[in-house]
C-alpha cells in the first residue's frame, strides 16, 4: 500500500471545512469551485448552500459525492477520469458520483489551471487521490469514534464503512456530518493499483446524454437575456494594417448598432496573447445574419507596414536559414563531422511541412460583459487564467472582480491556448456597454494565425564500410523556432551525434498545434531510420532495438529525456500484436515515438483498392502508465492517429502576399470519413506507473509509419508535406 505525505511540496493540499447543511468537504488547490451546483437526478438532493472553495469533495448525508472538475474540458474526458481517481480513493461507487465543471478562482486555485500539453491527468494524479483518501479516513475515523472500535479493525466498501466483525456497517452519509472536525494525518494510505476497482475500467462520458440531446453545453451555445452580437475584421493580409473605414454606411445597415476600431494590444502581454492584428474592426448587432451582411460591405483602407510574404518565399527562407541561421539550441557527442568526412557512405535527406490551421469544429467564441469596475466572461478558453491576467491588465480592473466561467470546447488542439478572442469580446462590450457573444466566422479564424510553424529539417547519417551507422547529424529550422529535440531519441544511442536547432524570421502568428514540434519531427525522424535501416540490410524494428538496447547497455551522453526499456515494450508490443514478424511481405510501416512524458509505437498496414493506397489496418501500442478510463484512453489516441494521418496527407496553407489563399474547407483540405483507416486497434502497456499523457502523443508516431507504410506499397519516400499534393501519393 503507498503511503503518501498529506502536504506536497510548500503546499498544503488539504483542509477541512464543516458545510452549513450538514455533510463533508474535503479541499484541496488543485481545484477550484463553482457557486452553485444542482441536479435533475430525483434521488438525489442537494443542499442549497455549498461554501465556495478552491475544489473539493462533498459527500452529502445520503452518501452521494460531487466533485468539481478544474481543468476545461477539451473532449479529453477529464470530466470523468478526474472524478474516477477521486470515487477510487474514496471508495464509493461510481454511480453515486455528481461531476460538474468549476469556475476560474485565483484565490484558491494556486497551480495552472489550463488544458494543453497532456498534463491534466499527469499533474492530477497525486492530489485526486490524496482528496479521495483524506475523504475515507475522515469518515472511517468517525465510525471508529461512535462505535470506539479502533480504526484498524474497520473497513470500507462501495461507499459503506463495516466493522470487520461483520456485525455493524454505516453508510457514508450517516456519518458525514460527523466527520468534518477530524484531522487529516501527516501520512495517508492510497491503494495498490491491484484493488483498484474503477480505475482501470471504462466509463461512460459523464456529459454524454447532454452532448446527445443537444443540450447547452458549447460556448456557441452560451445564451444571456439582453445580450448582443458581435464580429470582427482584421486585415486580410500580414503585414497590413487599418487606416479608416467606412463606419457610417455599415452603421446604418439593418440590425447593426454600432461599428468601430478596438486595439488589443496589451502593455504587459502574456505567451497566450499571440496574435498579429492587434487593431480590428469590431462590428455589434441583434443577428448573425446583419452581421455576416456588414461584414461584406464593409469597404477599408488597408495600410501595409511589413512585409507580405508567400509560400514561396517562405521555403527559400527555411533553407537559407537552415545554414545561416542562429544555433537556438544544441546537443554533439563525440566527433560526428570528423567521422563524416572518413565515411564510406553518406545518407543525406531533407523534410519539411506547411503552415497549418487548427480547424476547430466549433467557431472561435466568446462571452463578455464588462462593467464598470466587473468582468464576467464565459466560453471555450483552455488557459482561463491568462485570459484574466490580461483582461485585468488591459482593462485595469482588479482579478478579484473578474469571473471567468468554462464552457465545454467544441476542439481545441492548441487554438484556444491564446487569449486574443477573450480580450476582444472585452474591448466590444467595453465600448458597447453591454453583455455581447464574439463569433468568428471560419474565413476569420482560418485566417487569423497562431499557425502550426512551418518547418524544414536535414538529417545526414554517416555509415562505414559494413553499412553500419557510425554517425548522425539532425539540423532543424522553424518559422519563427527549429522543430528538433537534442536530446530524445536517437540521442544516445549513436557515438558521433550532433543535433542543432536553428531560428528564423516571420511576421505570421504561429503556436502551439497539437503535439508542438513533435508533430513533424516524429515523421522526419522515424521514416529516415526506416531508409537507414533498409540501407544497412535490418528489419526497421530490429534496428530501432538494437539502437535501444545500446542505450541501455552503454548511453552515449548525458541528459537523455526517454526510459529505453519504455521505448522497448511498446516495440515489442505492437510487433505482436501487429503479426509483424509472420506477414513481412505485407505492406506495412512503423514508427515509435516519445513524448508528453508517454510512449507509442504504431504499424501502418496498407493496401491497394482500384491502383490506390488505402490504409486497412493500424495496431498502437501505447506506455502512458495506469491507465485510468480504458475507452477514454482508446478514443484519444485513435484521434490522435486519424489527426496525424489526415494533415499530413491533406493540411496546408498557402500564402500569396500575406494573404491566406484557401481560407475555407472549399479550398483546405481535411481528412473525410471515407479517408479514414478501416481499423484501428490499440494496446496499452500494463505497468503501475504514475499515468502520463495521452491527448497528443498518439498522433506524431502515425506520419512515419504512414510515410513508411506508403513507401512500402509505392516503392516511394516521402519527403515533404502534404504527401498528397506535394508526393503524389496516389499516383503509385
Amino acid at each position: 500500500m503507498e503511503i503518501v505525505n498529506t502536504t506536497i511540496g510548500r503546499r498544503s493540499f488539504l483542509r477541512i471545512t464543516a458545510a452549513t447543511g450538514g455533510g463533508l468537504l474535503v479541499g484541496f488547490n488543485w481545484l477550484l469551485s463553482c457557486k452553485t451546483l444542482d441536479s435533475k437526478n430525483p434521488q438525489i438532493s442537494i443542499p442549497k448552500d455549498w461554501f465556495k472553495i478552491n475544489g473539493y469533495v462533498r459527500i452529502g448525508e445520503n452518501g452521494m459525492v460531487t466533485i468539481l472538475s478544474p481543468n476545461p474540458e477539451i473532449g479529453q474526458n477529464v470530466m470523468t477520469s478526474m472524478p474516477m481517481i477521486v470515487a477510487e480513493e474514496l471508495d464509493v461507487p461510481w454511480e453515486n458520483v455528481i461531476v460538474k465543471q468549476g469556475n476560474l478562482d485565483e484565490d484558491s486555485f494556486k497551480n495552472p489551471q489550463f488544458a494543453g500539453g497532456s498534463l491534466s491527468i499527469m499533474k492530477g494524479w497525486d492530489p485526486l487521490r490524496i482528496a479521495g483518501a483524506a475523504g475515507r479516513y475522515m469518515l472511517m475515523k468517525a465510525a471508529s469514534n461512535n462505535w470506539n472500535i479502533p480504526m484498524e479493525n474497520l473497513i470500507t466498501n462501495e461507499g459503506v464503512i463495516i466493522d470487520k466483525s461483520g456485525k455493524i456497517k454505516i453508510g457514508y452519509g450517516e456519518v458525514a456530518s460527523q466527520a468534518v472536525n477530524i484531522k487529516v494525518p501527516k501520512n495517508l494510505k492510497l491503494k495498490e493499483p491491484e484493488s483498484y476497482k474503477i480505475i482501470g475500467t471504462s466509463k461512460n462520458n459523464v456529459e454524454g446524454p447532454k452532448i446527445v440531446k443537444g443540450n447547452n453545453l458549447f460556448g456557441i451555445d452560451y445564451r444571456t437575456e439582453n445580450m448582443l452580437l458581435a464580429m470582427i475584421e482584421h486585415p486580410p493580409a500580414f503585414g497590413m494594417g487599418i487606416k479608416s473605414f467606412n463606419k457610417d454606411e455599415i452603421v446604418s445597415m439593418p440590425g447593426i448598432i454600432d461599428a468601430f476600431l478596438i486595439d488589443t494590444s496589451n502593455p504587459n502581454p502574456s505567451w497566450a496573447e499571440v496574435n498579429a492584428f492587434n487593431e480590428i474592426i469590431a462590428i455589434v448587432g441583434e443577428r448573425t445574419w446583419d452581421l455576416i451582411q456588414a461584414k461584406k460591405k464593409l469597404q477599408v483602407d488597408w495600410v501595409t507596414f511589413d512585409n507580405l510574404e508567400s509560400s514561396e518565399e517562405h521555403e527559400k527562407r527555411l533553407d537559407k536559414d537552415l545554414i545561416d541561421g542562429a544555433v537556438t539550441e544544441k546537443r554533439l557527442d563525440g566527433d560526428p563531422d570528423i567521422v563524416f568526412k572518413n565515411a564510406s557512405k553518406i545518407i543525406e535527406r531533407s523534410y519539411s511541412c506547411p503552415f497549418i490551421a487548427h480547424n476547430t469544429l466549433e467557431p472561435i467564441n466568446f462571452f463578455a460583459n464588462v462593467q464598470k469596475n466587473s468582468v464576467e466572461l464565459v466560453g471555450p478558453i483552455q488557459t482561463p487564467k491568462a485570459l484574466e491576467a490580461s483582461v485585468s491588465t488591459l482593462l485595469n480592473i482588479p482579478k478579484d472582480n473578474i469571473d471567468v466561467r468554462m464552457t465545454r470546447i467544441g476542439g481545441g488542439f492548441g487554438r484556444r491556448l491564446y487569449v486574443h478572442f477573450g480580450l476582444e469580446a472585452a474591448l466590444i462590450s467595453k465600448k458597447i456597454g453591454a453583455p455581447i457573444k464574439l463569433i468568428y466566422k471560419r474565413e476569420d479564424d482560418i485566417t487569423q494565425g497562431t499557425f502550426r510553424p512551418a518547418y524544414k529539417s536535414v538529417y545526414k547519417a554517416a555509415l562505414d564500410e559494413k553499412n553500419r551507422l557510425i554517425a548522425l547529424s539532425i539540423k532543424g529550422v522553424g518559422l519563427p523556432n527549429g522543430p528538433i529535440f537534442p536530446n530524445r531519441f536517437p540521442a544516445g544511442a549513436i557515438d558521433n551525434y550532433k543535433a542543432e536547432n536553428k531560428s528564423s524570421n516571420t511576421n505570421i502568428s504561429t503556436g502551439a498545434w497539437r503535439a508542438p514540434k513533435s508533430n513533424f519531427t516524429a515523421g522526419a525522424e522515424q521514416t529516415f531510420i526506416d531508409e537507414i535501416a533498409e540501407i544497412c540490410e535490418k528489419d526497421p524494428i530490429d534496428f530501432r532495438l538494437e539502437l535501444l538496447n545500446k542505450v541501455i547497455r552503454n548511453p552515449v551522453g548525458k541528459n537523455l529525456d526517454y526510459d529505453p526499456k519504455r521505448f522497448i515494450g511498446v516495440l515489442n508490443l505492437v510487433r505482436d500484436k501487429s503479426a509483424w514478424d509472420i506477414e513481412k511481405n505485407k505492406f506495412k510501416g512503423v514508427s515509435s515515438y516519445f513524448c508528453h512524458n508517454t510512449y507509442v509505437a504504431e504499424v501502418i498496414e496498407m493496401v491497394m483498392i482500384d491502383n490506390h493506397p488505402k490504409i486497412k489496418n493500424i495496431w498502437c501500442a501505447v506506455d502512458c502508465g495506469i491507465v485510468i478510463n480504458k475507452n477514454s484512453a482508446k478514443n484519444m489516441i485513435e484521434g490522435g492517429i486519424i489527426d496525424g494521418i489526415g494533415h499530413a496527407l491533406y493540411s496546408q496553407l498557402k500564402f500569396k502576399n500575406g494573404v491566406v489563399t484557401n481560407n475555407n474547407f472549399d479550398k483546405y483540405n481535411l481528412i473525410r470519413h471515407n479517408q479514414s483507416p478501416a481499423n484501428i486497434k490499440v494496446f496499452f502497456v500494463e505497468n503501475k506507473l504514475s499515468p502520463t499523457g495521452l491527448g497528443e502523443p498518439g498522433l506524431p508516431p502515425s506520419i512515419g509509419a504512414l510515410a513508411n507504410a506508403l513507401y512500402k506499397i509505392t516503392g516511394k519516400r516521402f519527403y515533404k508535406q502534404p504527401f498528397y499534393e506535394n508526393e503524389n501519393v496516389f499516383d503509385a
